[in-house]
C-alpha cells in the first residue's frame, strides 16, 4: 500500500504542486523591494540574448522576466514537470531536456529560436550542478546561434536557503533584493575546443562575479 502511495503521489505532483507554487512565488516576488542595476540596454527585444544565472537564484529572474515570451529549458524529470507548470504560468516558452535526457534535441531547438530572436533565460549550472560550474551547453549554443549571453547575479536580504544541491535562495517577503546584468559575452562561430573552454570559463568568472556585486550592493541597503 505504501509503494502504492508513493507511485500515485509521483504521478500527481505536479498537477498538484504548481498551481500551489505559482501564486506563491509570484506573491513573494510581487512583494520585493526590487532594485535592477544593468538591464536598460536590454530593452530592446530584437537582440537574441540568453541570460545565464546560477540555479539556486533562478526565483527573483522568473518574476521578473513574466510575460516576456523568453523561453526556458526545462528536464524532463518529475521536478521538470513542476517547473514547467510553474513557468508556463508565468509566461515563459518551455524547451523541454537536460543532459541526461533529450538535451541534444533541446539544443538544436534553442538554437533555432534564438537565431529567429528569441531571448532565453538559463541556469548554466543546472538541472543538477555542480553548483557554480557552467555547463558547455551555453557556450555551444552562443556559437551556433550568435546569440550574446548576458551574466545575472541575484540577492536578496533576509532569504533562507533550501537544503539542496544549489542552497535555493528564496527571499523573504518584502526583502530587498538586487538583480544585475553584466555586459554580453560572444563566441566566435569558428571557435575551436580551447576557444570555446576560455568562453566559458570567461562566463564563469563574470557571473561569479556578478553574484558578487549584487551581494555587496543588498548588504549596503
Amino acid at each position: 500500500m505504501k509503494v502504492k502511495l508513493k507511485a500515485w503521489w509521483r504521478t500527481v505532483r505536479p498537477g498538484i504542486l504548481a498551481p500551489i507554487l505559482y501564486p506563491l512565488v509570484l506573491g513573494i516576488g510581487r512583494s520585493l523591494r526590487l532594485k535592477v542595476v544593468g538591464f536598460d540596454p536590454f530593452v530592446n527585444p530584437d537582440e537574441a540574448l540568453v541570460f545565464a544565472g546560477w540555479h539556486g537564484k533562478s526565483m527573483v529572474p522568473a518574476v521578473y522576466f513574466r510575460q516576456r515570451g523568453y523561453y526556458v529549458i526545462i528536464s524532463h524529470s518529475r521536478d521538470g514537470e513542476i517547473q514547467n507548470g510553474v513557468f508556463t504560468r508565468f509566461g515563459f516558452k518551455a524547451i523541454r531536456g537536460s543532459s541526461g535526457r533529450g538535451g541534444v534535441k533541446a539544443l538544436i531547438e534553442s538554437v533555432r529560436v534564438l537565431k529567429e530572436g528569441a531571448r532565453m533565460a538559463l541556469t548554466p549550472d543546472g538541472p543538477r550542478g555542480p553548483s557554480g560550474v557552467v555547463q558547455d551547453g551555453i557556450i555551444m549554443m552562443a556559437q551556433k546561434s550568435g546569440a550574446g549571453m548576458v551574466p545575472v547575479g541575484v540577492a536578496a536580504r533576509p532569504c533562507w536557503h533550501v537544503k539542496t544541491w544549489d542552497r535555493y535562495m528564496v527571499p523573504v517577503p518584502f526583502s530587498r533584493t538586487v538583480l544585475i546584468f553584466g555586459e554580453p559575452l560572444y563566441v566566435a562561430r569558428t571557435a575551436n575546443r580551447d576557444e570555446m573552454e576560455m568562453a566559458r570559463l570567461q562566463l564563469q568568472t563574470e557571473i561569479h562575479r556578478i553574484q558578487a556585486e549584487a551581494e555587496r550592493l543588498v548588504e549596503q541597503g
